[in-house]
């Protein structure tokens, strides 16, 4: 699948993201209007958001919502049970990541969360 940016999938139909978890549609739909916002690609992050090419939330290959956030807050969210650190399958923790627990209703605003940390890893 070719990378566009977010803004061009905006208007794209639902059906559009095959295979996709279609709580994550709304999340792809926020960051419409930043056009440094992309999402898609191809293999690792073919189904991420990414700021300036560098991805701060997607769906892993295994389903789970991902973003990254600072290693205290991942550390925070992990204590309060809303997730846990993103496993790449190669026994190696990223604990600045974090594989989201339970339903979709937080992922909005943790996309939120990760493009500001993002934004400010980027300024």
């Amino acid at each position: 699948m070719k990378k566009t940016t977010a803004r061009r999938r905006k208007n794209a139909p639902a059906s559009r993201h095959v295979n996709l978890d279609p709580s994550f549609v709304p999340v792809i739909e926020a960051f419409a209007s930043d056009r440094r916002v992309t999402y898609g690609g191809q293999g690792f992050g073919s189904r991420a958001l990414r700021l300036d090419g560098k991805i701060f939330a997607m769906l892993s290959s295994k389903g789970q919502f991902v973003v990254k956030l600072p290693r205290d807050r991942v550390a925070d969210l992990i204590r309060l049970g809303q997730g846990q650190y993103f496993d790449t399958g190669r026994d190696r923790v990223m604990k600045e990541w974090l594989a989201v627990i339970g339903d979709s209703a937080s992922w909005l605003g943790l996309a939120r969360e990760a493009h500001r940390f993002a934004m400010a890893k980027r300024a």
